[in-house]
């Protein structure tokens, strides 16, 4: 937990969310409202579907064959399959990504919203529901896929996220686009959830870790050298079919 947390604490996304987290707390005690609750629920199940339709349409969106595109990829995600342990890559580059996602969000819920219940009541109910509702869906998503990759003491909760997460790292990277915990049943409601007869069908040992992708691939090779990486992804110990 102390080294999750400690990973979690050099995080630039949260660090700038934080603010705005803050915000939104004050929010709820200057104005308390019996709207808070629906509130936090509505961002935090949004930011739920966020987090598998992100994961599933935009980091494993088909390879751009440019190299520049395809390298601003590799950062995002593809360098996170590749080399799944390096909390580096646990995350994107472009930490202010999510408070400009959560700025453009808070203007649409306002500017619909603000025409039902009046605008002033829509600014508060979409400050409180983004920036602190999703805002803490999202540090929860952002703990269980750390705790999912760092060798530390899990426990059954641990165990859980990981076991779940590491299948689609290691045995079917087109299923189980969820990371946080209690979250599967979004997957099986758009049909990616996994399946051990289908994970057995679709693995590929030398591709696993590329996403698919053949690992001489130029655009990976050029893409590894660009971030300082190793030369080819490092072999997972015992990877073998899928389970």
């Amino acid at each position: 937990m102390k080294e999750t947390l400690r990973v979690l604490m050099h995080m630039g996304s949260l660090q700038r969310l934080l603010p705005f987290w803050l915000l939104g707390v004050a929010l709820m005690v200057w104005v308390p409202s019996l709207w808070i609750l629906p509130a936090l629920a509505w961002g935090g199940v949004m930011q739920f579907f966020v987090e598998y339709a992100m994961h599933r349409f935009l980091l494993h969106r088909a390879p751009p064959t440019d190299q520049s595109p395809f390298n601003a990829l590799y950062r995002s995600h593809i360098g996170h399959h590749e080399f799944p342990n390096t909390p580096e890559f646990f995350t994107g580059d472009d930490h202010w990504y999510p408070v400009r996602f959560g700025l453009l969000s808070l203007a649409l819920h306002v500017g619909v919203l603000g025409w039902i219940v009046g605008f002033q009541t829509a600014l508060w109910f979409s400050t409180i529901a983004i920036f602190v509702g999703s805002v803490s869906a999202f540090a929860f998503y952002e703990f269980c896929h750390t705790l999912a990759h760092l060798k530390v003491p899990k426990g059954w909760f641990g165990t859980q996220i990981t076991q779940s997460h590491l299948r689609h790292h290691f045995n079917d990277h087109d299923a189980t686009f969820h990371v946080s915990f209690g979250m599967g049943w979004i997957d099986r409601v758009f049909g990616t959830g996994y399946n051990r007869e289908t994970a057995r069908d679709r693995f590929d040992a030398e591709t696993i870790l590329s996403m698919g992708m053949d690992p001489e691939d130029l655009r990976l090779v050029t893409a590894r050298k660009a971030y300082g990486l190793p030369a080819s992804p490092r072999p997972r110990k015992g990877s073998t079919q899928a389970q």
